[in-house]
């Protein structure tokens, strides 16, 4: 994921000390029950659509435009599935992060799923039985966004 401009002037101010670092991610299911997914860009891993919340952004609304920013799809958010925080991720220049991720159930309302940007290698639909090798996590949202009963999932 591109790093937003208000990350990289706090990064003039805190050099590589930890940040933290509000994100979303998106269970986005179509008519078939498939799933959207992207091959990252940076790792080449395939994973659920995610980004970063710009300062103030609503959690859904942001997960919706990371969405069709970076996949061209139209998507509405249905739930809210999973809230986790991650271990400290240190990145190759030595910046260190920690993230608040809070994961959506959404559902496909419209445009072809293809790379809109620089920050996936490739895009697409695909059912739970055919993912390829999924980021540590992203499976379990999926079996989450899944379940009927609607229940949120944090970590204890």
């Amino acid at each position: 994921m591109a790093t937003p401009d208000f990350i990289l002037k706090l990064r003039e101010t805190i050099g590589h000390d930890m940040l933290w670092i509000p994100a979303v991610r998106g269970v986005v299911f179509d008519d078939a029950r498939r799933v959207l997914l992207g091959r990252r860009a940076d790792n080449g891993r395939w994973g659920l659509i995610a980004g970063i919340l710009e300062p103030g952004e609503e959690p859904a609304p942001g997960l919706l435009r990371e969405i069709l920013e970076e996949t061209g799809v139209v998507a509405a958010a249905e739930r809210l599935v999973a809230v986790d925080a991650s271990g400290h991720v240190t990145y190759p220049n030595r910046d260190v992060c920690q993230f608040l991720t809070l994961v959506f159930r959404c559902r496909y309302l419209s445009g072809e799923a293809r790379v809109n940007d620089g920050e996936s290698l490739a895009v697409g639909w695909f059912r739970p039985e055919d993912f390829p090798e999924l980021l540590p996590g992203h499976r379990d949202a999926v079996k989450w966004a899944a379940q009927a009963d609607g229940a949120a999932h944090f970590q204890s």
